[in-house]
């Protein structure tokens, strides 16, 4: 069952992007004129395959890339004429486990803090480690920590500094399922304390299960911003497969359709429908059916992921 919950339409932006592309040196385009907005406390995810420029985007919001064109706010701050205050409002999880092998996870957490002028508070950082199962590691070596509990490092040091936008790139990449669970339970309550919350994954039945928007975007362009459940009830699709009790050589010619397919083995038709039609024909389908003779003994329905979408809108765009 989904935990997002519907964030407004009309809900205040708190990241605005508009006109922004990079090319590098060697003359690749990785984001070509993006226009975005993400509203205030809402769990937006960024899909895109390997090399679409979803880091690279991440990056340049986050003041580690410098665009080549564009311009970006966060938090009503623009991220180059006032750049430590953009930076301040923004807490970025990044791909790589880069962390000060020797240091303590209370130091490194501490020191993150420090380094944007945030006064010590132990009283938070404690509660920032307690929610991500840290506390009793407090004392040990970020470099005897196992990857899974490093990476809840990674995600407490983007916390230490109370930031308003939270941006996840790949967070659960490599970890096991109790700890990835263990992480969406945390990214929801911080969206219930109202920190926006930006995430790149490749598991996309998290995003189906996270998310209020989807963004799409491949080859360097944006190619669809959408709210989840609308996207899913205009690009989706259900099926419904009907088990014959004999195998069929063709399907009759009074029962052609594009929306009927017979399997290899004429064992099942796939009969598919529009999601949103009040009349998908299923029972004139049957009805048809037993005019021609034809019985089943069982009758299946599925209905298309965000996974199925995406890979369907990226095959698209290519």
């Amino acid at each position: 069952m989904p935990y997002a919950c519907a964030v407004p339409p009309d809900a205040p932006p708190i990241v605005t992007i508009r006109g922004l592309s990079k090319t590098y040196a060697s003359g690749f385009q990785a984001l070509k004129s993006v226009d975005l907005t993400i509203r205030r406390g809402e769990i937006f995810a960024l899909l895109g395959p390997n090399g679409a420029g979803k880091t690279t985007l991440i990056g340049i919001v986050c003041g580690i890339v410098k665009p080549t064109a564009g311009t970006v706010t966060a938090d009503g701050h623009d991220i180059v004429r006032d750049f430590r205050a953009a930076r301040a409002a923004i807490g970025l999880v990044p791909q790589e486990l880069s962390t000060d092998a020797f240091e303590t996870v209370w130091s490194t957490v501490t020191f993150s803090r420090g380094l944007f002028g945030k006064p010590a508070n132990p009283a938070y950082l404690e509660s920032v480690l307690r929610a991500l199962s840290l506390w009793d590691k407090k004392n040990a070596k970020i470099m005897t920590l196992s990857g899974g509990m490093k990476r809840r490092v990674l995600i407490a040091k983007a916390l230490s500094h109370e930031p308003t936008i939270l941006f996840l790139d790949e967070p659960t990449a490599g970890v096991d399922v109790e700890l990835r669970h263990d992480m969406w339970m945390m990214v929801r309550d911080l969206r219930a304390r109202g920190v926006t919350i930006i995430l790149t994954t490749h598991y996309i039945e998290e995003a189906q299960e996270m998310a209020d928007r989807v963004g799409v975007i491949t080859k360097g362009e944006l190619i669809l911003v959408e709210d989840k459940d609308v996207l899913m009830r205009k690009l989706g699709k259900r099926q419904l497969a009907v088990v014959l009790q004999h195998p069929l050589a063709a399907i009759p010619e009074a029962l052609a359709s594009p929306a009927l397919a017979l399997s290899e083995d004429g064992t099942v038709l796939t009969y598919t429908f529009d999601v949103q039609s009040d009349d998908p024909g299923i029972a004139p389908l049957l009805a048809q059916l037993g005019a021609h003779g034809i019985a089943f003994r069982d009758l299946r329905s599925s209905e298309s992921s965000l996974e199925d979408i995406f890979v369907t809108l990226v095959k698209e765009s290519r």
